[in-house]
């Protein structure tokens, strides 16, 4: 799947969520469904005994990954991306339909890729009141 419009995006997504200064960059995780005009992401910040939940801006980051989507070459299109920065470089992973088990809410699915990568740490989600939780 790699192109250059691919490597651009997946370039520009790492440069948003760098845009998060009040975490460091350094092991942030980014999980997000997608699917053709609909994108749901969340972002999760290890801080060593926890892992906080950090609220994407919706607008900047759910355009980038709905691009990134529609750059893909080929019939078959991903559905999930999981993008992961560590050691100042991102891994980035893309799952297909046939690779997610359709039973599976997304919310249950969220929650074993974090776990993936993360372990059994607990996670702290922001007071949904609170718009200073926003990443922009």
């Amino acid at each position: 799947m790699p192109n250059s419009e691919t490597e651009k995006l997946l370039n520009m997504i790492g440069q948003l969520l760098a845009e998060d200064e009040q975490y460091p960059l350094d092991g942030t995780l980014l999980h997000a469904h997608v699917r053709r005009n609909s994108v749901g992401p969340s972002i999760f910040k290890d801080l060593g005994n926890y892992i906080l939940y950090r609220r994407p801006d919706l607008d900047r980051l759910g355009d980038a990954l709905l691009d990134l989507w529609e750059a893909q070459e080929g019939e078959e299109r991903w559905e999930e991306i999981q993008y992961f920065v560590k050691d100042g470089r991102f891994e980035v992973i893309f799952v297909y339909p046939d690779e997610l088990d359709p039973d599976e809410m997304s919310l249950e699915r969220r929650d074993k890729v974090v776990k993936q990568y993360f372990g059994d740490r607990p996670v702290a989600y922001p007071d949904w009141d609170d718009e200073d939780d926003f990443v922009y």
